[in-house]
This record gives structure tokens, sequence and C-alpha cells, in this order.
């Protein structure tokens, strides 16, 4: 048993260490760093077997989509490949820094990072509630009679615990849970093509069949692409001469393979589909009630919510690290996770789930500027930095310029959205989609591209002189 286990103040120093990481938002010294590079693969394949990106394929039947199967097979791959770029883009960040993504970000947002820091913290807490759902939901249809709030707590305890112990737990965990859930999705996947529609066909044509398939392409690559903000939290104990091309290709692959097999499972089900609770929507689709696969699934649908829900606490507990806040991580990841808990119940009490669920895929808009952001600095750097420059928040830089791009790219994006809370709202969401461009979304390509030319343009000359 290691000192780190005991008070919480250590750092794992070899893979299976699972002694409780006490450090925070500090890089990992060089003489620190450890792990082989293939598990890069497996910490982001894990979490993309959700209920979350299964729903997302039976999408493409919505009246605004009416996409056959073809075009909506296509708009995966193609959404997938694009969102998962800039997240392998940004994982490669970890074993040059030693650095989490957020506290990375301080790099060219100085003290405002208090900005993207919070909202992505408020984030992972709204993430955690909604995934919650899917995994209590998945325990009380495999256990009938299990209150919600027990499987709720079951679901809440384990990932509660993995993203306390931290990064070695949770990459342990999801090492071996890939091996777990991708033996039982195997077998759902060979029950779930007894039961595939493949003939459904486009239901527009013309400039609307393109502005619909643009569409579908930004929902799936959103899904993807707000991992960019979790990217380099899960590479960071990589030695610095790691392969940064290893990096990459073993996060894109990851990425893409997982979420687009559960997308396409959920593609062959769409005309079948109630759109109702995605567990319940698997189970009735794989026989319901004594069908033994249809029980396997709810395995699976468990083991993926804590997957996914433990990267959130502990990706959350650094983004308050990031944002300036003094408290020990083992204490930020338990309060998220308790605040994940607590907002769960608050959605299961009534008809805002639904609401809530496209208020985070609203803001999730400006995830594109702040990736822009990142990038554009991190290519004017070269691609190197002293990562010990950015403990001290007392004496970052305003980071107004990279605060301003991230504003500014963000509402240059908004008449570009194809938001169903755009809609609801009106004024300037959405009028240039709906009004000239077919309900195409392009508000993450112009979000994320003005952001980066704004931020390149202004930090040009300072960072070239430094």
């Amino acid at each position: 048993m290691t000192a780190g286990l005991l008070t919480g103040e250590g750092m794992p120093t070899r893979e299976g260490d699972l002694s409780i990481e006490g450090r925070g938002m500090e890089p990992i010294p060089e003489d620190a760093r450890y792990g082989s590079v293939g598990r890069i693969f497996t910490v982001w394949f894990t979490p993309n077997l959700v209920p979350a990106a299964f729903f997302i394929g039976t999408l493409v039947t919505l009246n605004f989509l009416k996409l056959g199967f073809v075009t909506g097979l296509l708009a995966i791959i193609v959404g997938n490949l694009v969102g998962s770029f800039f997240v392998a883009l940004l994982s490669t960040m970890g074993p040059k820094l030693g650095l989490a993504q957020m506290p990375a970000a301080r790099l060219p947002f100085g003290k405002s990072i208090v900005v993207p820091g919070v909202l992505n913290w408020l984030s992972t807490i709204g993430w955690d509630g909604i995934n919650s759902l899917f995994g209590a939901y998945a325990l009380t249809i495999l256990v009938p009679g299990l209150p919600f709030i027990v499987g709720l707590l079951i679901i809440v305890l384990c990932q509660g615990a993995l993203g306390i112990f931290g990064y070695e737990a949770i990459h342990t965990f999801e090492k071996y849970a890939a091996i777990v859930l991708g033996l039982m999705f195997l077998v759902l996947t060979v029950a779930i093509f007894g039961k595939a529609d493949t003939s459904f066909v486009d239901g527009l044509s013309g400039a609307d069949q393109i502005g619909a398939f643009i569409a579908m392409v930004a929902i799936v690559a959103s899904f993807v692409l707000a991992w960019a903000l979790y990217a380099s939290d899960y590479s960071r104990y990589l030695p610095s001469n790691t392969s940064t091309s290893s990096v990459f290709w073993n996060t894109l692959a990851g990425m893409v393979i997982a979420s687009a097999w559960l997308e396409v499972l959920g593609l062959l089900v769409a005309t079948k589909a109630t759109g109702g609770e995605s567990s319940q929507t698997i189970y009735d689709v794989l026989g319901g009630s004594g069908a033994i696969v249809a029980s396997l699934a709810m395995v699976a649908i468990a083991i993926g919510t804590v997957a996914v829900n433990a990267m959130n606490d502990y990706t959350g507990s650094l983004s308050l690290l990031a944002a300036g806040l003094r408290i020990k991580r083992i204490y930020s990841a338990a309060t998220v996770a308790i605040l994940g808990f607590l907002f769960t119940l608050y959605l299961n009490s009534g008809d805002f789930a639904t609401n809530f669920t496209n208020f985070l895929l609203f803001i999730s808009y400006w995830i594109s500027p702040f990736v822009g952001v990142v990038l554009a600095d991190w290519w004017l750097r070269r691609r190197r930095a002293d990562a010990n420059s950015v403990v001290d928040f007392g004496s970052l830089p305003s980071g107004t310029v990279a605060l301003v791009a991230l504003i500014v790219g963000f509402l240059v994006g908004v008449p570009f959205q194809n938001s169903s809370l755009g809609y609801d709202w009106g004024g300037p969401f959405n009028y240039i989609t709906a009004t000239y461009l077919h309900g195409a979304d392009l508000a993450y390509y112009i979000g994320g591209g003005v952001a980066f030319v704004i931020y390149w343009l202004g930090s040009r000359s300072a960072l070239r002189r430094t």
C-alpha cells in the first residue's frame, strides 16, 4: 500500500497502481511519467459505448432530417471523423505538457480561464445527471421493483469512487470494461441485426436533403467534440517522448469505432424506435422481459454509464481547479458526483429532462470556439510551452484576446445553429440556417474558425516575440 492511498496526496507511479491521486492541476513531472500509449485507445473507446450514442443513430427519422439508411450511415461516419479529429489533436498536448486540458488552456486564457473552466464544470454535472438517468433506469429495468433512487446510488457510488481515485483507476477500469462491453455489444449487434431495417430512404430532396445531411453530421460531430474539453486529461502521465502520432491515432480510433458502432446500431432500428428513454427503447427492441439479450443490454448500459460519468467527475474536478478554486482534487471530484446525483433526482421529478438536454446541446456550441483558441495558441507556440508557468493563478495574464475570441466565435455562430431552443426563442437564433441553408448546421465550423482567426491575429506578434 502506497502513501498516496492513505493520504490522498500522491500520484500513481505505474499501471495498476490504484493509489488515490491527490495531485490536482499541476503538471506531471517528467520523472513521474509512465504508461503505454495503447491505453489511450481504451480510455476513449469505453465511455463512448453509451445509450446517448445509440439514441443519436435513431434521430435520422425526425421530420427535419428524414434521412435514408445510406445517407444516415455516411453522416455518422463523417461526423465522427470530424469531431474526433479535434479531440485527437488536443490529446497530443498531454505528453508534451503533462497538463490536463483545462489547466493547459490557462496558456491562452490566463485569468479568463474562469469562464470556460466554470462552464465545463457545470456541464460535467449536467451530463452526469443525464447519463445517470440512463444507467439508473437500466438497473430498474434489470431488477424489477428496484427503486430508482437505489439504482442511482449504485451508479453514483461506483463512478464517484473512480473519480476520486483518479487517473490510474479510470484508465484501469476503462481498459477492462472495454473488453467486457466489447463482447456484450458484439452479442447485442448480432441480435439487433436480426431486427434491422435498412429499407428506409431519404424523405427530402435537393438542397433540403443536403441541409439535412449537414445537420446530422453536426449532431454526430458535436457528441464526440464535447470530449475536447477532456482530451489531455487522460494522456498527461505519458512520457514526453511518446509518439505524437500514436496518441493521435489511438484517440481517434477509440472514439470513432465506439461511437459510430452504437450510432449505427441505433440507425438499424431507427424505424422501430419510439423516441422514449434510450434504455427502455433498447430493452424493448431486443425483446423486453424474458429476453436474455435485453437484460445483457441493461448490464452494458449500467457499466457504460459508470465509465462515462467517472470521466465527468474527474474532468469536472480539474476544471474547477483550473478556474482558480483552491480545493483538493479528491473533494472536488466528490462534489461533482454528489451534485450530479442531486441533479439526476431533479431531472427525474418532472419533464425538465428534455428541455435541459436541449440546453446542454445548445451551450455546447461554445466548445468549437474554445478548441479554435487553444489550437491557435498551441500552434503559435510551435507545440511547446513551460507548463509550470500556468500553476500560479495570480501571475497569469488577463487572457483578454482569448476570451474575446471565444465570445465572438460563439456569437457569430449563433445564426448558423440548428437548435430546437433557437426555434423556440426566435430572434437571431437559427436565422441563416432556417432562411438560407435548408437546416444545415454550420455553427460549429464557423464559430471555431472565427475564434481561431481572432486569436491568431491578436496574439501572433506577442507569442512570436516570446
